[in-house]
């Protein structure tokens, strides 16, 4: 039902680019991939809003990497296996660990100043499911912010790069299940056609796909979905991780409380006042992400509350100012003084593990297609990812595909292409659709599912796509189509999945099944779906 190529287009009348690597998104992915290349290559990339528009600009917490004499390579390894659930490629985590801390350097190198403590050395915080204290963060939370602020700012000074903001891809472009580009709507809808020796996709995730999301709009599963028309492999789409602590009040967007804030000591106590993550689990406030958002959701049933609090006003107000100056002022803005109230919250969509499988270079089943950041799939992150380990593995990834795009030979020159879909669409609201597939998401492929929600949900999705147009061709529309792809993934992969383990919980199943399950869920749009089995012996 989902179409090679979601437009009818005829290369050959349309305007032609041509540039060595082309890099779609422009989060810390997509910046600091494309300023590696451009140290030997002329670069393109793409942002379908501002270059401060990202994903990564409202991460608070931080990045996780070894810095700190106490801690070493082995103890990061451990936590992230062990946060993974059984799910994490122990090749992939340990490349991570390793490489995370000189990717590091290069992030300062480029301009980000992280915060120091008044010995000069940088402050270090410790997150949900973390041993040590590792994460590098800076303006107290404000970490992704600052670390935009300093790659955006080294792109527009790097002559090698072309910046086009404002801009969205419809496609990736493949001859013979080779990637040759990408097709591009400009922002007054006109169509062109980037040829690139190598393609990399950093387009972020998929949080649109709920109603309630720390996400950005701009987060519509592009790349996911793009890279399954193209031919590449999409892995473990069930486990989605949702956010513990997401304020939760009148009036007020649904904005993300840091797990910092927990980690720097802060409780959650149900709607009667009482602390209650004891009972779920001996780490307490810092068990695994799934874990917390679960015990959550727990609580708010059996109290019939629409919220949990989140208490800190046992700390000094030195530190909640100094550590949290955003979620602070955020929160203030609203009456709620994180000094002396509880913060009222609730879990919602925030990361999704799963995502466009790649090697341990970040290179797709589609040749010359890239993948990197939480588009991806690397198998850092197993069933559910360690708090602060994406930015680390943005950079860490992108460092390797970069040294893999130094290998590839010239590309050939395209000759014209047509794309002609089988068949004709009747157009539909766009609007009015992606909330009924936020709905139908958070109903039912939410943070607890069923056989019958599940297979209700996929009914749905399918009719919704039966009757999908884009020949309007306008960026809503294919956003859509977008996000009703990668929900059908990861609906089907969560009916799959007939067990329980990290961010996929299934009330029917409520076990992990290592017997059965210790593998993956693979789906492409030419070879259905298949499953690997986990070789990693290590959790």
């Amino acid at each position: 039902m989902i179409p090679r190529y979601i437009t009818d287009v005829d290369l050959s009348q349309l305007p032609r680019v041509r540039t060595d690597v082309v890099v779609i998104g422009v989060g810390i992915a997509g910046l600091y991939t494309a300023l590696q290349a451009s140290e030997f290559a002329q670069v393109m990339l793409i942002g379908k809003k501002g270059l401060d528009d990202s994903n990564t600009r409202w991460a608070q917490g931080g990045i996780a990497a070894v810095t700190a004499q106490t801690d070493s390579p082995a103890l990061h390894l451990k936590d992230t296996l062990v946060a993974g659930a059984g799910l994490c490629s122990y090749e992939a985590v340990d490349v991570l660990v390793h490489e995370g801390p000189e990717r590091l350097k290069e992030l300062i190198e480029y301009g980000t100043n992280f915060d120091k403590d008044e010995q000069g050395q940088y402050e270090l915080t410790k997150e949900g499911a973390h041993s040590q204290r590792r994460i590098l963060h800076a303006h107290g939370d404000a970490t992704g912010a600052e670390i935009v602020r300093a790659l955006s700012e080294r792109t527009r000074q790097t002559d090698q790069i072309t910046v086009l903001e404002n801009h969205f891809v419809i496609d990736v472009v493949t001859r013979q299940g080779e990637c040759v580009g990408v097709l591009v709507m400009g922002p007054d809808g006109e169509l062109f056609f980037v040829e690139s020796t190598a393609t990399v996709l950093a387009t972020g995730g998929a949080g649109q796909l709920y109603r309630y999301t720390t996400n950005p709009d701009i987060a519509t599963a592009d790349g996911i979905a793009m890279a399954y028309r193209a031919g590449a492999d999409i892995k473990d789409m069930e486990f989605i991780q949702f956010h513990p602590t997401v304020l939760h009040f009148p009036g007020a967007p649904r904005f993300l409380i840091t797990e910092a804030v927990r980690g720097e000591g802060a409780i959650l106590r149900n709607i009667d006042g009482e602390r209650f993550m004891e009972k779920y689990h001996p780490q307490k406030e810092l068990a695994p992400r799934d874990i917390v958002a679960r015990a959550i959701i727990s609580e708010m049933e059996r109290t019939n509350s629409a919220y949990v609090y989140l208490d800190i006003t046992h700390e000094s107000e030195e530190l909640i100012k100094h550590r949290f100056p955003t979620v602070y002022g955020f929160c203030l803005q609203y009456g709620l003084d994180m000094v002396t109230d509880w913060i009222p919250v609730s879990p919602a969509c925030h990361y999704i593990m799963g995502g466009v499988q790649t090697d341990l270079h970040g290179e797709t089943a589609t040749k010359r297609l890239f993948a990197c950041g939480e588009v991806s799939c690397t198998g850092v992150h197993g069933a559910n990812r360690l708090a602060s380990n994406s930015l680390s593995e943005a950079v860490v990834f992108g460092h390797r595909i970069v040294q893999r795009i130094k290998e590839l030979p010239p590309l050939e020159a395209v000759r014209p292409l047509a794309f002609v879909r089988e068949r004709k669409m009747t157009a539909i609201q766009t609007r009015e659709q992606r909330i009924r597939l936020q709905k139908l998401m958070l109903r039912y492929v939410g943070l607890k599912r069923n056989e019958a929600g599940l297979k209700k949900a996929m009914a749905e999705m399918e009719k919704m796509l039966a009757l999908f147009d884009c020949q309007s061709r306008e960026k809503e529309a294919y956003e859509l189509l977008n996000l009703l792809t990668v929900a059908t993934l990861a609906t089907r992969a969560s009916l799959l999945r007939t067990e329980s383990r990290g961010g996929h919980y299934r009330s029917d199943f409520p076990d992990k099944d290592d017997v059965n399950w210790r593998k993956h869920i693979i789906q492409s749009i030419d070879g259905g779906v298949r499953e690997e089995v986990e070789l990693s012996n290590v959790e």
